[in-house]
């Protein structure tokens, strides 16, 4: 199979446009499980990881969605060690959930974690902006419009 059958096979599915400017193919990969048990800690067999990460690619997936509490910070520095610097991709990532072990999820949508996660992301993903942040969970203790909090430079 030539790179451009490749490379056809995901776009096969059509595209999906964020917010009017940002288009990549519908079919893209979420990076959960390039973690440990229970979306913790590091994976058994990274090199693996970064394979099915750059098979992915090689098979036409240009979206690539993770977060900061998969691993946590795992699934971010996985995707930078095969994919940096990411010529044709659009990398989403998620902050919003405190991870204290596996399997423990606690929304944290105060505006300085955000904005202090968001920061991280730029670090462990090596890149100046992020193409798509979000927030990851809602977190009922903090009122809306401030988790908002502007993660621009």
């Amino acid at each position: 199979m030539t790179t451009q059958t490749s490379k056809a096979l995901a776009a096969a599915s059509g595209t999906f446009t964020f917010g009017g400017d940002l288009t990549v193919n519908r079919l893209g990969f979420g990076a959960m499980r390039l973690t440990g048990e229970g979306v913790w800690g590091p994976p058994a067999d990274r090199e693996e990881c970064v394979r099915v990460l750059r098979r992915a690619v090689e098979l036409g997936v240009n979206f690539i969605d993770t977060a900061d509490s998969y691993g946590p910070y795992v699934s971010e520095e996985i995707i930078r060690e095969a994919l940096h610097p990411y010529a044709g991709l659009v990398i989403a990532t998620k902050a919003g959930l405190l991870r204290t072990g596996p399997g423990v999820w606690i929304p944290l949508g105060n505006p300085s974690y955000l904005r202090q996660e968001c920061e991280m992301s730029l670090r462990r993903l090596g890149v100046d902006t992020i193409d798509l942040f979000q927030l990851h969970r809602i977190d009922r203790h903090v009122p809306w419009k401030s988790k908002s909090a502007n993660c621009s430079r």
